[in-house]
């Protein structure tokens, strides 16, 4: 099969012809089959650490879904759902001040997201949100790129997508620096884990069908994200206000430790799909529900 256009677009190797045709284009077949038989839209979740590949698997599945199947496919991401800076800062001021990094379930405009679903569901056109992590605010509305609706299919990929809260047991102890010196009472990350057993609970389980894209182990999370900040100061200038060196990316994913390891440890056992990763970002073999 020829995806040559597919590895142009998005400046992939030619390896990753490989890639696709072992991994992604049977997990691409099996949500092809799910969906004719479902109604529209079927949702998929793609959880996955910060730099997993989510985003290029995502981009790959609405590639070879649409040309080679010919379905209309939308493709979401948590962050694109994320509250404005402003809003943020409120919440660093009424609740705590790590609320002003964006991240965590809390940052983001829940409201908007289960709005967009519905709208999805429905028939007319849809605008989709997007958020520009240059600038650490969505997109003005009217940039937003607007879809006919309902689609076939609908991803919705995220760092958080689909995990579970974890206990107050769990929450007693610091996982890192950032926790015992910014967070000793633990205010900020029993405020996260309540908003994660509430409203995000309700968008999880409107997902029919689940892949995870699995770190060997949170250790790899800090090179992959420099990778994608290194990318990400290319394309639009190191200067932006949104973009990070490489100390303030090592802060700033301590944020994600205590989530991306329960999310490491429990959401496997609840996926279609799970991909495990090495440390070099190749998939060493899938596991596959019954």
């Amino acid at each position: 099969m020829d995806i040559s256009t597919f590895l142009a677009a998005h400046r992939l190797p030619d390896s990753y012809r490989d890639i696709a045709q072992k991994w992604f284009i049977p997990l691409a077949d099996e949500i092809f089959e799910h969906q004719s038989s479902a109604k529209k839209p079927f949702f998929v979740g793609v959880n996955g650490c910060q730099g997993s590949g989510k985003s290029t698997l995502c981009d790959f599945l609405v590639y070879y879904l649409t040309e080679h199947k010919k379905l209309n496919i939308v493709s979401l991401s948590v962050d694109d759902f994320y509250l404005d800076k402003s809003s943020r800062n409120a919440l660093a001021v009424k609740v705590h001040p790590l609320l002003a990094t964006r991240g965590v379930p809390g940052t983001h405009n829940v409201k908007l997201a289960q709005d967009t679903f519905d709208r999805l569901r429905g028939y007319g056109t849809v605008s989709v949100p997007r958020f520009s992590k240059a600038t650490d605010n969505p997109f003005p509305v009217v940039e937003w790129p607007v879809i006919n609706s309902p689609p076939d299919v609908v991803l919705v990929e995220g760092w958080c997508w689909g995990v579970k809260p974890q206990s107050r047991q769990q929450l007693e102890i610091p996982v890192n620096t950032l926790e015992q010196e910014e967070d000793p009472l633990g205010t900020w990350r029993n405020y996260v884990n309540k908003q994660l057993a509430d409203s995000y609970q309700t968008l999880f389980e409107q997902m029919a069908f689940w892949v995870m894209l699995k770190a060997p182990s949170f250790d790899q999370v800090y090179h992959w994200r420099r990778e994608q900040e290194h990318k990400l100061a290319e394309k639009v200038g190191s200067n932006q206000s949104g973009v990070m060196t490489d100390l303030e990316i090592k802060r700033f994913i301590q944020h994600y430790q205590r989530l991306t390891e329960h999310s490491l440890a429990t959401l496997p056992a609840s996926c279609n799909y799970v991909f495990h990763l090495d440390s070099s970002r190749q998939i060493t073999h899938v596991d596959k529900a019954v």
